[in-house]
């Protein structure tokens, strides 16, 4: 059970958990959240979620056949609504203190790479029919962006919670993590990575993912 639920945490992550999403109720955001950002954060999550799904349900026979295709809409998706490079920072947790923007870019890009290339295919599996409730959006301390939580709605199952932390970037929502059932994408491979990021520089660390020496998978 733990298994499938990082899987699912990973490829929530790629695509801000859109793949979880089918359908959905409009969010009633907390009064406490700020005007300008009222529900704005869940309707990105909402809007990305159709636009996702509707693509790999019409598109499912042809990424199967070309993985090149379904590799670029990911990367694309991907770009569009996740903040990778300040994941990154937060999964090099101490290990990122007084690293160059440059360093933290080469460590982003080739998790996300290797991420996507492991995981991507699954993407194609996921049960388009699944129902979500967001049942609410709130802020972060410090001003840190908002929380949209959300349950997954399964037939025959207990509903999984879901929560998507999300900040402004340049007036664009974007997901720095993805939560479900408290399992967190950036403190799961915050975990993995401490052990060598303590051997080994952050560019040597990238190194090792790009030449597949290391796999992205939360120490599983």
């Amino acid at each position: 059970m733990k298994k499938s639920l990082l899987s699912l945490v990973i490829a929530s992550a790629l695509l801000a958990g859109a793949p979880l999403l089918a359908t959905a109720q409009a969010a009633k955001p907390a009064a406490a959240a700020a005007p300008a950002a009222q529900g704005s954060a869940s309707k990105v999550v909402l809007d990305s979620s159709t636009r996702i799904l509707t693509t790999l349900e019409q598109r499912r026979a042809e990424f199967r056949k070309n993985p090149a295709a379904l590799k670029q809409f990911i990367t694309g998706e991907f770009n569009r609504t996740f903040d990778r490079d300040y994941a990154a920072r937060l999964v090099l947790g101490v290990h990122g203190r007084g690293a160059s923007d440059a360093d933290v870019k080469l460590f982003a890009d080739a998790l996300a790479d290797n991420l996507m290339s492991r995981y991507g295919t699954s993407l194609l599996d996921f049960n388009t029919k699944l129902r979500v409730r967001i049942k609410s959006e709130s802020p972060l301390p410090g001003n840190r962006g908002v929380k949209v939580s959300s349950e997954m709605l399964r037939d025959g199952g207990d509903p999984i919670p879901v929560d998507y932390l999300i900040r402004n970037v340049g007036g664009q929502w974007k997901a720095f993590d993805v939560m479900i059932e408290g399992i967190s994408y950036v403190q799961t491979f915050k975990n993995q990575f401490d052990g060598p990021l303590r051997q080994k520089s952050i560019a040597q660390v990238a190194a090792d993912l790009r030449a597949g020496k290391m796999q992205a998978n939360g120490g599983q």
